[in-house]
């Protein structure tokens, strides 16, 4: 099967904004889609993406938060993940997403949660995360609401972020 790497959309762009349908059913187009995704993601690279960031609004996401040097890749598919469970100990993370190239911010999430989802097979799954997982997890699933890392922060922040952007698409529509 030929993977094809597809283009992360940049903030801001309508799609990434626009809440994700429920896929009904498992089918090998939507297979074709996650292995593009993790071809996508690690390309990039990066440890999680929805499928928004390339303009699928469809409910999937991908992730791997294995970063080692040499450890086996543990890459994760989630149809229609939803958070089932989220522990009231908070973490806060510096995140960043491949819809904003180079820009980090520390954002305050649940340290665990519990996810189910439908795997590649129509399987229901379940997993309990924390650390990186948790914090990727929770980031992927919140694209898929029409939600991105910068909207946790305060205003001006984001309409600065969101300026350099802009700045950004105009200096590579240029290229």
């Amino acid at each position: 099967m030929h993977l094809m790497k597809r283009k992360i959309l940049i903030h801001p762009d309508p799609r990434l904004k626009k809440v994700c349908a429920a896929l009904p059913d498992i089918s090998d187009e939507i297979r074709k889609l996650a292995d593009d995704m993790l071809e996508t993601m690690y390309a990039a690279p990066g440890i999680g993406l929805a499928a928004p960031q390339i303009g699928v609004l469809d409910r999937m996401i991908v992730l791997d938060c294995v970063k080692e040097d040499g450890a086996k890749p543990e890459p994760v598919v989630m149809v229609n993940p939803r958070v089932i469970g989220a522990s009231d100990d908070l973490s806060t993370y510096d995140e960043g997403c491949l819809s904003i190239p180079d820009v980090y911010a520390d954002v305050t999430r649940p340290s665990e949660v519990r996810v189910e989802w439908l795997d590649l097979d129509g399987n229901l799954q379940e997993r309990d995360m924390d650390g990186l997982w948790a914090t990727c997890v929770q980031h992927e699933i919140d694209h898929l609401e029409g939600k991105m890392f910068i909207d946790y922060l305060k205003p001006l922040k984001r309409q600065m972020i969101t300026r350099k952007m802009q700045k950004l698409k105009r200096e590579m529509a240029r290229e």
